[in-house]
C-alpha cells in the first residue's frame, strides 16, 4: 500500500476548474440533472475545496501525534465524502440536518472501557445515512448498532494484525481465467455447498456471484466483476493487492461497503479523542490491551486506504465500470 502522502497523487487531475466541471457535468449528465452544465461550473470549485481540505486533513494527521490522528482522519474522511455527494446531489447539502454525523456513540464511557466492545449507533439523518442512500443505496439502517470489534473484523488489511490462525476472518480470491479460484475451507467455513453458497452471496448484495467446484477447488464468477466498494462481503485487501471473501456470515456488517465501515469506526475513534480524554491518554501511555494496536493499524490503514477507495468510487465505480 503506498504511503499516506502518496495518496493524493491520483487526484491531481481533479485540481482544476475545467477537468473538475467536465468531470462533474458527465456525473449530473448521467443522473439526468437539468442544467448540468450549469450546476457543475457552480460545484467545480467546492469539489476541488473538498478534496483540498481532505488532502491537508491526511497530510497533517499522517505527520501528527497519534493523540490527534483519529481527528484530523476523520475529518479527512468526511471531505472526501461530501466531494462524493457532489457528484451525485448539485444542491448537496439540502438542509442542516444534513451536516450532523448520522451516528452517535455513548458519551460517557464506563468503567473496564474496551474500545473494541464499544458501539456506535446509526441515527436517521447526517452524513453517514447520506452516504449510504445516494452512494450505496442503502435504505433502513436507522438504529442500527455495531461493534468496534464486528467492524473491524470486516476490513481484510486488519488481518496482519492476528496471530492467531484460526481467528481469520477472510479467504483470498485467487485470479483464475475468467473468474477466481477460493480454497474448498470455504465451504466448511459457510457450513453450505456451493449452491447453498452461492444463493447466500446473491442474497446479501447485487453483484450477481455464480459458484462451482473444482478439483479441490471452489470457482466464483460475477457478471460484473468486483468493485471495491460493493455492497458485498468480498473487499479488497490493498496491503496484498487481492480481493477477499468475508467468512464471518452472522456479522452485522458482512455485506456493508468498506467505506462505511471507516466512517463508523473513524466517528468513534475522534469522538474519544476529543471527549475521553483521560481514557484516551491512558491507552497511549500504558497500552494495556489489544485496544492500543488494533486503533494503531486502523488509523495506518485507514489513513493510506480511504482516498484510494473515494478515488476509485469517483473514476470507476460512480459511471458502472
Amino acid at each position: 500500500m503506498p504511503e499516506n502522502n502518496d495518496n493524493f497523487n491520483k487526484y491531481t487531475p481533479f485540481f482544476s476548474a475545467s477537468s473538475s466541471q467536465i468531470f462533474l457535468q458527465k456525473c449530473y449528465n448521467r443522473e439526468k440533472i437539468a442544467d448540468a452544465e450549469m450546476k457543475s461550473y457552480e460545484n467545480c470549485y467546492p469539489f476541488i475545496y473538498h478534496l483540498e481540505h481532505a488532502k491537508t486533513y491526511y497530510l497533517q494527521a499522517a505527520i501528527s501525534p497519534l493523540s490527534i490522528q483519529p481527528i484530523l482522519s476523520f475529518y479527512g474522511l468526511a471531505q472526501l465524502l461530501k466531494a462524493c455527494l457532489l457528484t451525485i446531489d448539485p444542491n448537496y447539502p439540502e438542509s442542516t440536518s444534513l451536516l450532523a454525523h448520522g451516528v452517535t456513540t455513548r458519551k460517557r464511557k464506563k468503567q473496564q472501557y474496551e474500545f473494541l466492545k464499544d458501539e456506535v449507533k446509526t441515527q436517521k439523518n447526517g452524513l453517514f445515512t447520506c452516504i449510504s442512500e445516494k452512494m450505496f443505496h442503502i435504505k433502513h439502517l436507522e438504529g442500527e448498532k455495531y461493534s468496534m470489534d464486528t467492524l473491524l473484523k470486516e476490513i481484510p488489511d486488519m488481518e496482519t494484525l492476528s496471530w492467531d490462525a484460526s481467528r481469520k476472518s477472510f479467504i483470498p480470491l485467487l485470479q483464475y481465467s475468467d473468474g477466481f479460484q477460493l480454497s474448498p475451507v470455504v465451504l466448511d467455513n459457510y457450513r453450505m455447498s456451493s449452491s447453498r453458497l452461492e444463493e447466500f452471496l446473491n442474497s446479501k448484495t447485487n453483484q450477481g456471484y455464480h459458484i462451482t467446484e473444482g478439483p479441490g477447488v471452489v470457482l466464483l464468477k460475477t457478471d460484473h466483476g468486483l468493485l471495491h466498494n460493493a455492497s458485498s462481503p468480498i473487499r479488497y485487501n490493498w496491503a496484498e493487492g487481492r480481493f477477499m471473501l468475508s467468512i464471518n456470515k452472522e456479522s452485522t456488517a458482512f455485506s456493508l461497503p468498506e467505506l462505511l465501515l471507516h466512517y463508523l469506526i473513524s466517528y468513534n475513534l475522534s469522538i474519544i479523542a476529543r471527549y475521553e480524554t483521560e481514557w484516551w491518554a491512558e491507552l497511549l501511555k500504558t497500552m494495556p490491551n489489544d485496544d492500543y494496536p488494533c486503533i494503531v493499524q486502523f488509523l495506518k490503514i485507514s489513513q493510506a486506504k480511504v482516498p484510494l477507495l473515494i478515488f476509485e468510487w469517483l473514476k470507476s465505480e460512480r459511471f458502472g465500470f
